[in-house]
């Protein structure tokens, strides 16, 4: 019983971890979507999300803790899952009893997780350089720039472009997933499987607009 619950335990962790990081996700793509139609609007908002003491010194902290906790977690649960079958997935057509999507959440994950490495390298990490380790005096015109710069390079855009596809997939069956977990399983249930769908589609693909609308330009 202790076992069970521990594992229901670790999958609504998952699930409400998860949820939270589509928050983000959807504020990140909202203000990334602004660099497509107003540089000086961009300009403004990424200048305040940067130097928001409480932007900064507590969501920052708290999101790079739910990026970190989501990942382990579905690490933990992969290997969980792995050691209680009794019969792995190809010996018992697995493509019959799950989605190819359900079934590789963890390899999208890491390529995903992977990304994440190389867009935290490409922003975060010159940003904490400019501020803290430069000490570079504060400019709000710097931010569409360095964005733009970011995506002359084809081969970057093309490895944001291969990312946000698996995105899209983990998304498709994660995002309505975690409601299930956490028991919103009712007459809405239809309702939000259409907006996690639309959700899945339109957010990565709009990300791949805003890399591949930079890179032409």
């Amino acid at each position: 019983m202790t076992l069970v619950a521990s594992s229901i335990g670790r999958k609504v962790a998952m699930a409400l971890s998860g949820i939270f990081l589509v928050l983000f996700l959807t504020q990140h793509f909202s203000i990334n979507l602004l660099s497509v139609f107003s540089k000086s609007m961009f300009n403004q908002v990424s200048h305040f999300m940067g130097n928001n003491p409480v932007v900064q010194f507590i969501l920052q902290p708290i999101l790079i803790f739910g990026v970190l906790f989501h990942f382990v977690m579905g690490f933990v649960l992969e290997i969980k899952n792995s050691k209680s079958r009794k019969v792995k997935y190809f010996t018992y057509k697995g493509r019959a009893n799950a989605s190819w999507m359900s079934r590789n959440m963890i390899f999208s994950g890491i390529v995903i997780l992977s990304f994440l490495g190389l867009h935290f390298y490409d922003f975060w990490v010159p940003e904490m350089n400019y501020k803290y380790v430069e000490v570079l005096p504060l400019d709000q015109n710097r931010y569409f720039d360095e964005l733009v710069h970011k995506f002359v390079s084809p081969t970057r855009v093309i490895i944001y472009v291969i990312s946000f596809i698996f995105l899209s997939l983990h998304l498709f069956h994660g995002f309505a997933s975690s409601f299930q977990t956490v028991g919103v399983n009712n007459k809405y249930s239809v309702y939000i499987k259409k907006i996690t769908t639309t959700f899945s589609i339109v957010v990565p693909f709009g990300f791949i607009f805003i890399a591949i609308f930079h890179h032409l330009r």
